[in-house]
């Protein structure tokens, strides 16, 4: 191994500084643009943004993935400029020198921290959040690769300590490897002191809602609206009162995915309301991942934030209360939402009353089980199941869709037999 020690350590470090920028670049986004959606966010068990965003995602404010691509960095630094294999002249090809084999101990120093860290990281990942980040589980890959790699290469380890003075004055000595090491800590000062706090971008999220740009094309609808109708239709039995679309969302206040919805979707509502009042309903129904009032176990809180909800809609505040659970949902706890319902809603008895409205949030995520729900959000429009988050053009394409069936004369219209055997009842 010591003969490609050098090439795998320049690979491992490589694939865990490309894991880590991407990190910080998907956590940046989702700082930055609260109805941004990763390339990782699979599902509920499966998400990057789950992760990130978590407790155990970030130290005082910066994310983890800092210390990841710092040292990521370090160690290619490490494998570039101190294992380059000594040439001597006549001597044939390069040999594995005793100085590479050195730095090979520092390397594997380094992953001895690094494998810490992720043993760590990888534990409250699995046994705690329950969630699996793939940007994540490819830097604990190469953490773990370079810590072989570095252990079978390195040599002299017992020595390190009484010649680390003199091998970091040589790096000093070297123009290359100073300029690079100066570049390294600017880098680290800088990633630490300016990479954006969300209570910095926090006003974000509470920003009027901008729709997207796109534009679906004539074509492109009249595809879309084919597929719709040829969808199988399922009766909910929620009522419509007098609408003729009703969309209705099976939510977990703690599921990101959730959150991306409902700031995505929200214009799409607004206007809507606006522009046909009464004509469309957004119904959510409760689907919390938590085994106190539904099946899987994934979010400690989400029962309680059902309820709160609940609470809170019978003051007139509901609204106001989901905002601030898809705000603060990577921190929620029972107390959390307690106070925030007493804050927002005036509400003071929630144990009393937690029992019996747990009744009502156990009465959808039933429903939601005989549908076979299996990940949130899924949304119905007018029993349409939409297993997936739609990007905001189509979403408000399939409204419109329905909204035209149901105004439009003749057997396609929502009066029809058929029509009449799925629509939600009134």
């Amino acid at each position: 191994m010591k003969t490609h020690a050098r090439a795998l350590i320049i690979g491992l470090a490589t694939l865990g500084l490309v894991a880590s920028v991407a990190s910080l670049y998907v956590h940046y986004q989702m700082l930055a643009d609260p109805s941004y959606v990763s390339f990782c966010d699979v599902n509920e068990t499966v998400s990057c943004e789950a992760v990130l965003t978590s407790q155990y995602g970030q130290v005082f404010g910066v994310p983890v993935a800092v210390g990841g691509a710092l040292w990521s960095a370090l160690v290619l630094l490490l494998g570039v400029l101190g294992m380059r294999p000594s040439v001597r002249p006549g001597q044939g090809p390069p040999a594995h020198s005793e100085p590479a084999a050195r730095v090979a101990g520092y390397v594997f120093v380094l992953s001895t921290l690094g494998l810490a860290g992720v043993l760590y990281l990888g534990y409250a990942s699995f046994f705690i959040l329950r969630q699996m980040c793939p940007l994540c589980l490819t830097m604990y890959v190469a953490v773990i690769g370079l810590f072989v790699v570095s252990g079978a290469a390195a040599s002299g380890l017992s020595t390190l300590p009484a010649r680390f003075g003199d091998d970091v004055k040589a790096a000093i000595a070297n123009p290359l490897a100073a300029a690079l090491g100066v570049a390294w800590v600017v880098v680290a000062l800088s990633l630490v002191a300016f990479f954006p706090r969300e209570a910095e971008v926090a006003g974000v999220a509470e920003a009027p809602y901008v729709p997207p740009l796109e534009v679906i094309g004539a074509d492109e609808a009249a595809q879309f609206g084919a597929w719709m109708d040829a969808q199988p239709r399922v009766d909910l039995g929620v009522p419509a009162n007098g609408a003729r679309v009703v969309v209705v969302k099976f939510n977990d206040y703690q599921c990101p995915a959730c959150r991306q919805a409902h700031i995505a979707y929200r214009g799409i509502q607004q206007k809507y309301a606006s522009e046909y009042p009464g004509q469309v309903a957004f119904v959510n129904l409760d689907y919390p991942l938590e085994a106190e009032c539904n099946q899987g176990g994934i979010h400690g809180a989400a029962c309680e934030a059902a309820v709160a909800v609940r609470l809170a809609r019978a003051e007139g505040r509901g609204p106001d209360m989901e905002e601030w659970l898809f705000a603060n949902q990577a921190t929620l706890t029972r107390d959390a939402v307690k106070e925030a319902l007493a804050e927002i809603a005036q509400v003071t008895d929630f144990d009393e009353r937690y029992e019996e409205t747990l009744v009502d949030v156990r009465a959808d995520a039933q429903l939601g089980q005989k549908l076979q729900i299996s990940g949130t959000p899924t949304f119905f429009i007018n029993g349409i199941r939409i297993g997936s988050t739609l990007r905001p053009a189509y979403f408000d394409a399939a409204i419109a869709h329905e909204l035209q069936k149901a105004t439009e004369p003749g057997p396609q219209a929502a009066g029809s037999s058929e029509a009449a055997d799925i629509a939600p009842r009134p």
